[in-house]
């Protein structure tokens, strides 16, 4: 590709010191240059009702679509809620995947990290939106995995990554979702 690829983050915890925002950005700082990524929060948009499916839509919707739609790829960060991923995660799923037959996913190259105090890294979470992305026709990166677990120890209070054994991986995990999306698209 002759410009960066134009790579939307989506992360799904929505609390200000959310240790996935800090996973989020510590990914977007350690990404090969030809990536451009950026953070397309979610917070904002009103839950998916087929009855708002209408011409005059919230306005919310549309900007997102078009954002997710312009993109060529899509990186998401996630943390787990009860083996799973968070609503807002899950909205902008179902958001993104309307109306039928225009779904702004399909044939997006897409790579997942989750990351946890816990020691399996969210885990759950990290599959269980893979099996959404399988229905949405996302070609999602299948190595390496992006599991962190521990990420309470991982990032200093400002929300810097101070370990080094994981910026190397974080940093091998972003080249790999670089050759993965090159592969994909082309």
């Amino acid at each position: 590709m002759d410009k960066p690829m134009n790579v939307c983050v989506l992360v799904g915890s929505l609390r200000k010191a959310s240790l996935n925002r800090m996973l989020g950005n510590a990914l977007m700082s350690l990404a090969p240059a030809s990536m451009k990524l950026e953070i397309v929060e979610i917070g904002q948009l009103p839950f998916f009702n087929q009855d708002l499916e209408t011409e005059s839509q919230p306005a919310q919707w549309t900007a997102f679509r078009e954002r997710v739609k312009a993109a060529d790829a899509v990186l998401f960060v996630t943390p787990e809620y009860n083996r799973s991923v968070p609503p807002a995660l899950k909205n902008a799923l179902d958001v993104g995947s309307r109306p039928y037959g225009s779904s702004v996913w399909d044939r997006k190259p897409g790579a997942i990290a989750s990351c946890s105090p816990s020691a399996i890294g969210a885990f759950g979470a990290n599959h269980h939106l893979r099996q959404s992305l399988v229905f949405l026709n996302v070609p999602t990166m299948q190595q390496p995995e992006a599991y962190v677990g521990h990420a309470d120890k991982l990032f200093d209070e400002n929300g810097k990554l101070v370990n080094d054994g994981t910026r190397k991986f974080l940093q091998e995990f972003m080249q790999a979702f670089a050759n993965w999306v090159e592969r994909t698209r082309s």
